[in-house]
């Protein structure tokens, strides 16, 4: 299942609570409760639609066609060359003193 066919899933499911919000509200009235429900219905769209906006602009995931490949880090230590002149966060360099 792709991400889009997750997506009108959820379209769906949204749309058919909303009827059912609508449906209960017709038969108890619209006491606050009853809003309170509606307004978390109206959320829950407004939600789903920023998620959709955000996933059509957004990159592919990486491993997808289109998307970055993954880098391999090796696990071998660090040349010390490199740390040469460098300063200890916080503490500063080895042959200075902290004022």
């Amino acid at each position: 299942m792709s991400v889009q066919d997750d997506l009108t899933a959820v379209e769906r499911s949204l749309d058919a609570l909303v009827q059912a919000v609508g449906k209960l509200e017709t038969r108890i009235g619209g006491g606050l409760d009853v809003r309170r429900v509606r307004s978390d219905t109206d959320h829950l769209r407004e939600s789903l639609a920023l998620l959709k906006q955000g996933l059509a602009g957004a990159r592919p995931a990486p491993g997808t066609e289109g998307g970055d490949e993954m880098v391999t880090i090796p696990d071998t230590p660090y040349n010390s060359a490199l740390w040469t002149d460098a300063e200890d966060e916080g503490l500063g360099a080895k042959d200075r003193h902290a004022p």
